[in-house]
Formats: C-alpha cells, structure tokens, sequence
C-alpha cells in the first residue's frame, strides 16, 4: 500500500488549522507501530472557538429547512462512496481493519447519511389530543444547538456518521471530536 497518511490539523469555521498551542498527537500504525502523522492536540482555547463556530453555524442552519437539509446530505453521502477507496485506506493505515472492511464501514457511512437525511426530511410535529374541551397541544421539533459527537477509533467512520447526520438532518451543529488514533478518517468525512 503506498497511500500517504495526512497529518491531520482541526477544523474550525470552516478553516483547518493547527492548535492554538501547536501541540500535536503522534498517529501510530497498530500493525507496525511506526509514527505515520501527528493530530493537532486541542486544547481549551481551541474549544472555545469551535464551540463558538458551533453556535454561529446553528444559528443559520437550524432555519435551513428540513429538505434542503436532505439535499445537501444526499450529496454528502454520494462524496462518502465516491471517495471510499481513499478513505478505506488511509482507516487501515491508522487502525489496522483489513482494507475490503474499511471500504465496508465507508459505503454503510453513505447509506447512514442517506438514511438519515430522509429521516429528516420528515421533521413532522403532531396533534396531542386534549383532556379539555378548547385545549390544543402540539408537539412541534425543534433543534436543540450545537451537538458535540464523540467516536471510538474502531468504529470511527460508523460511529462518527452515525452522530452527525442525525444531529444535522434534526438541524443543529456539530463539534466532531474524532479518536486520535484514527484521526484522519474522521476527517475525511469533513473534508
């Protein structure tokens, strides 16, 4: 395999970026293990401007309405497949999955983000029948603001996607906190 592995910086407002502090994270091969990149090593500061980014962005897509939120997810899983072959690589680099079940959790990420883009489209509310005459209760959805999303380093496009797309097609924002033994394929999700 001759794939090369990305050092991996944070993505915040749209920009990737070192830390703050410019600290970093050696990336190491399980089957080797060799240093094959660094993660930058977030810190507070760092957090608090994602958490920042966070609530502006939430502030704009939670208007975003639920069927363009389908569209653009749609898009997002159709890129998912499309680079899955990359993607399945640079996942057996920092994880050590055999590369046919990386390609595997990348196509299923696709279809997740699929499935839940449709979920969302059907952001329906509904009627509560009432105890009292001239009494109405509606249940109305509603995003609730920045989500922050953990994954595990041996699921981390599975777990990752998981998270996200339901928290976008509900319409809030996400703080990915991807694993730092298999960062970079957290990423490629982003990027």
């Amino acid at each position: 395999m001759t794939t090369t592995y990305p050092n991996v910086q944070l993505h915040i407002n749209g920009v990737w970026k070192p830390a703050n502090a410019g600290e970093t994270i050696d990336v190491i091969n399980p089957a080797t293990e060799e240093v094959i990149g660094k993660v930058a090593h977030a810190h507070t500061a760092d957090l608090d401007e994602a958490l920042e980014a966070a609530q502006q962005g939430f502030k704009k897509w939670k208007n975003v309405p639920a069927f363009d939120r389908y569209k653009l997810m749609r898009k997002a899983a159709n890129l998912l497949r499309e680079r899955a072959d990359d993607i399945a690589k640079v996942l057996t680099l920092e994880q050590g999955k055999p590369t046919g079940e990386a390609k595997i959790e990348t196509l299923v990420g696709g279809d997740r983000i699929d499935w839940m883009a449709e979920e969302g489209r059907r952001a329906y509310g509904r009627v509560i029948p009432a105890r009292v005459e001239g009494v109405y209760q509606l249940v109305v959805k509603e995003p609730v603001g920045p989500v922050a999303a953990f994954t595990p380093w041996n699921f981390p496009i599975n777990q990752a996607v998981q998270k996200i797309s339901a928290a976008v097609a509900a319409g809030c924002s996400v703080i990915l906190k991807g694993p730092e033994e298999a960062p970079a394929s957290t990423a490629a999700l982003v990027n």
